[in-house]
């Protein structure tokens, strides 16, 4: 809500007693928690956090340096809430999502000043609306009432709001009209003396209601080989990206945002380095949706909250992205929302409740950490909606340990919500092995629910392949151990054979570059054709061995290094097909 929506609403009804940083202590404040209010002189944005007697605790938004002891705190009486409606796609917000575009209109220049504000959508643009309903047609909550096209990528299906009636209950429409209309003008009227615009509120910190929470049966397909082969996640999954310092994290949930087949992405730079950020800010405009070649941003929410903004605004950047991802899931898309990094917006509580001196939890986080992870991330889901439709949510967490010290407090109570965990590994990343995940620390728990989607959509045995790639890779992790101490000329040669299918393994199936044309994305049919192509040298070698050729012999092969370029092919398909004849026939011939 805009300082424009409350001019006549509020009242200079509480003063500033302290001021701690983002923190600021009000006296005699009429406030509720979580209530938005405007402190001191300049109106900066603020939630209240803490009321203890006539003390109102105010978490502010912006810088308050300069905000002095007697100034005055405005009372707006709602909640932080999001402005939603057809122009969230392709816009770009701050943490409490200001469209940071028209604020540098407003401003003349990119550098903001303090109390600057403005509506999260443009309430006087005007859209063309479709009605999806008649006159006497008999609706509910969250049912669709029309459709507009918000960009050239997605329909924005205009619905009844979740409040409006309550759980089963339906009136009839009295009126409605197609036409251009902006945001705040009635396109529909309701029996029950509802007026349904395009434009709704939802307060950020309340989920947006659903029908039912399924489990999920289909996965996020990513284009990444060994998220997709090896650890995927589901949509309506949660997934944590762990890793320290130019381990990858950004530029893996670059390419999820890019490639993954959801059809909304939610980017949420929550306190990263205003270099990443900027990066984000600029590629992605300019980035072309592999899917039907349109702009990325036309599917894309943007919500930038960098390193040097104010910390408060940090911890409500998280919740605005994710009330957004709600809401169109309630008109049944699939969205995927990245969140780069959970570790920065902990830290921005653990500044918070420092503030508040309360008691700190280990390393300084306060002992609530666990439960505000946790409500996030369940927010995330595969849900039948209150319409009828079906939508998802996925939720895609960094996190950014001290050192990649995975035994700090945000990494272990992410880990034991997350059902899905992407280790990244810097040593992997210093050897420029990417994306840099580490096979033997990840996991995915959605496997047993997606492989029959693999089966029936892919192969019926690709749980079968997966899992023998899994067992060489743990057989290579033994062995290695050896090798450190006594060489790979000690061990035995059907072990030294492991090891060189096993590289193959690592070379060319788990390593993929981002920055080549093809080998940027990889269908899960590409996935598992690699896959049993890196089998069919397994077998044939291990035959050629028990025949008697020398393992030297074996590995020299001039068929098999061929194996490393399946992933730039274009035509992959005949190239799998005569490599492997090729292996086999060069094989068969030294025995």
């Amino acid at each position: 809500m805009s300082k424009a929506d409350t001019t006549d609403a509020v009242s200079d009804d509480g003063v500033i007693q302290s001021v701690s940083g983002p923190v600021v202590t009000a006296r005699d404040l009429d406030a509720r928690m979580n209530d938005v209010v405007y402190v001191g002189d300049e109106g900066l944005m603020g939630e209240v956090i803490e009321i203890e007697g006539d003390l109102t605790t105010v978490q502010v938004y912006e810088e308050t340096s300069g905000v002095a002891p007697g100034e005055p705190v405005e009372n707006t009486g709602e909640p932080l809430s999001v402005d939603l409606g057809p122009g969230v796609l392709d816009a770009i917000y701050d943490g409490v999502q200001r469209p940071l575009d028209v604020l540098e209109g407003k401003m003349g220049s990119p550098y903001l000043d303090r109390g600057v504000d403005a509506p999260g959508i443009d309430l006087e643009k005007e859209w063309e609306f479709e009605p999806a309903v008649e006159v006497g047609d008999e609706v509910g909550r969250g049912d669709v009432v029309g459709v507009v096209e918000e960009t050239v990528t997605i329909d924005h299906k205009v619905m009844v709001p979740p409040d409006a009636l309550e759980e089963d209950e339906t009136t009839e429409v009295t009126a409605i009209e197609s036409g251009s209309f902006d945001v705040t003008e009635t396109v529909a009227e309701l029996a029950n003396e509802t007026n349904v615009s395009m434009h709704q509120e939802w307060p950020v910190r309340e989920a947006r209601p659903s029908a039912n929470k399924k489990t999920p049966r289909t996965p996020l397909v990513s284009g990444q080989r060994i998220l997709d082969g090896l650890f995927p996640i589901a949509k309506g999954g949660t997934a944590a990206i762990p890793g320290p310092f130019g381990s990858g994290k950004t530029v893996t949930q670059h390419q999820l945002a890019k490639y993954a087949d959801a059809d909304i992405i939610v980017y949420v730079g929550c306190g990263e380095r205003g270099n990443e950020m900027t990066e984000v800010i600029e590629d992605f405009p300019e980035l072309e949706d592999p899917a039907n070649g349109n702009p990325l941003m036309a599917r894309t929410s943007l919500i930038a909250n960098t390193s040097n903004m104010p910390v408060a605004a940090r911890e409500s950047c998280i919740y605005t992205g994710i009330t957004i991802a709600e809401y169109y899931r309630d008109m049944g898309y699939d969205v995927a929302l990245m969140a780069d990094s959970t570790s920065r917006w902990a830290e921005a509580m653990r500044e918070i409740s420092s503030r508040l001196e309360e008691m700190p939890g280990e390393e300084g986080y306060p002992a609530y950490l666990a439960a505000r992870l946790a409500q996030f991330y369940e927010r995330a889901g595969y849900f039948e909606n209150v319409n009828g439709t079906e939508g998802s949510v996925s939720a895609i967490g960094a996190v950014s340990p001290p050192g990649g010290d995975f035994s700090e407090p945000v990494t272990q109570n992410t880990l034991r919500i997350v059902k899905t965990f992407w280790a990244l590994d810097a040593d992997l990343a210093e050897r420029r092995h990417f994306p840099s995940i580490n096979w033997n620390e990840s996991y995915s728990l959605y496997k047993d629910q997606l492989d029959p989607w693999f089966e029936d959509e892919v192969a019926d045995d690709w749980a079968e392949k997966r899992q023998w790639a899994v067992d060489v890779l743990d057989e290579e992790t033994e062995l290695q151990e050896i090798v450190q101490l006594v060489g790979k000329d000690a061990l035995p040669d059907d072990q030294q054979l492991t090891l060189e299918v096993a590289r193959y393994l690592r070379e060319a199936y788990l390593q993929q570059n981002a920055f080549h044309p093809v080998d940027t994305f990889c269908p899960p049919e590409k996935t598992y054709l690699m896959l049993t192509t890196i089998e069919t040298f397994n077998d044939e070698a291990f035959d050629a061995l028990e025949a008697g050729v020398p393992v030297e012999e074996i590995i020299d092969t001039e068929a098999a290094p061929r194996i490393n370029r399946i992933g730039v092919q274009e035509d992959y398909e005949e190239y799998v097909e005569e490599l492997k004849a090729e292996i086999s026939e060069e094989l068969r011939s030294l025995y």
